[in-house]
């Protein structure tokens, strides 16, 4: 006797997918508890049984399954579940509808295609053991409806004595009634309106200057950032390295011409705070190259120092006056780095 589908019904309580090797997988699916406003019918929550023929490979679940129930080998297992799949596949190929007892049924469409209809009998969910679906009739309450009924009966006695009571009063003393006419006072709508344009206004004009202050904030910040990126620029120029250079260094004591000069030109630099800066370099040979190169073309070029972040700070000129650096400024700009800045210090 073959227990496969018996072996299949077993292992669907407790795992989503059951593989049929050569035939398909069982898959489950949990839903929730249902209600039908309808009909009433109350539904516990259960596994739905679907199946998928692409799945047909052996997993080693039925057969290890088939093999401890039954105490056989794996291998006996495995030629059971085959000789089961080829019953199947002859009993469909013949036209016949097969049933696996609680899990559902199967049948051979006119495409030729396997066709499962679940069994809705049996539910594999195990938490829902012992739940079972019912349908309960609709509740009349009969206290709600004589309470109902009865405000009802006396609303209209009370209805009723108050029409008699003003039919008798009108019979004996008519009353006639003249409508009063209301002063209008069309200034309260306009002014109602005015004070209402007035607080809209004044919430988008409010509105309008904190974007305006935040638009403000955001470009100051770009601003800064820019600087802050430009000073940390470096350029390594290492392709052509400089070629050794000697030189006969004269004391400044010993030639009072030199020491003139170089009093001259530090009074002439310190007293100068406006710099235009060409670039910083961290390498000190390449800063002296861009200066050269600089004063090639004609420019006041030199080196002032280096800066918090030990990169030698190149310039095209130093100037006292804040416009005429700003006029110099423009035309590096255009004329020959728009990467240029402004460097305000004093040196």
């Amino acid at each position: 006797m073959n227990n496969t589908a018996k072996y299949i019904s077993e292992l669907l309580y407790r795992y989503e997918c059951v593989i049929l090797p050569g035939f398909g997988a069982f898959l489950t699916k949990r839903q929730p508890a249902m209600i039908q406003d309808t009909t009433h019918a109350f539904f516990p929550p259960q596994k739905i049984i679907s199946f998928n023929s692409q799945l047909q490979n052996n997993d080693g679940l039925l057969a290890n399954y088939m093999a401890t129930a039954e105490n056989i080998s794996y291998t006996d297992a495995v030629a059971k579940i085959q000789r089961y799949v080829l019953w199947l596949n002859d009993k469909m190929s013949a036209g016949n509808r097969v049933d696996l007892e609680g899990i559902g049924s199967f049948y051979t469409s006119v495409e030729n295609t396997i066709q499962f209809e679940p069994s809705q009998e049996t539910n594999y969910l195990a938490e829902a053991f012992g739940l079972n679906s019912f349908i309960s009739p609709s509740i009349i309450r009969e206290k709600e409806i004589k309470e109902s009924l009865s405000e009802i009966s006396t609303t209209e006695v009370v209805r009723e004595t108050y029409k008699e009571q003003v039919e008798a009063i009108e019979e004996t003393t008519p009353i006639a009634f003249t409508p009063e006419k209301r002063r209008q006072r069309p200034y309260l709508k306009y002014a109602a309106i005015l004070v209402f344009g007035v607080v809209i206004g004044s919430l988008a004009l409010q509105q309008v200057n904190t974007q305006t202050n935040l638009e403000n904030d955001r470009v100051i910040v770009n601003a800064e950032k820019e600087i802050e990126n430009r000073i940390q620029e470096a350029t390594f120029e290492i392709a052509s390295p400089l070629p050794a250079i000697n030189l006969n260094i004269i004391k400044a004591e010993e030639n009072p011409e030199v020491k003139d000069l170089i009093a001259k030109e530090t009074t002439s630099s310190s007293s100068s705070k406006y710099h235009i800066v060409a670039g910083a370099y961290r390498i000190k040979a390449n800063a002296t190259k861009k200066v050269n190169k600089l004063k090639s073309k004609g420019f006041d070029a030199r080196l002032i120092g280096v800066n918090k972040y030990g990169l030698h700070q190149v310039v095209y000129y130093s100037f006292e006056n804040r416009l005429e650096a700003l006029k110099a400024l423009r035309n590096i700009k255009k004329q020959e780095d728009r990467r240029a800045w402004l460097l305000v210090q004093d040196l």
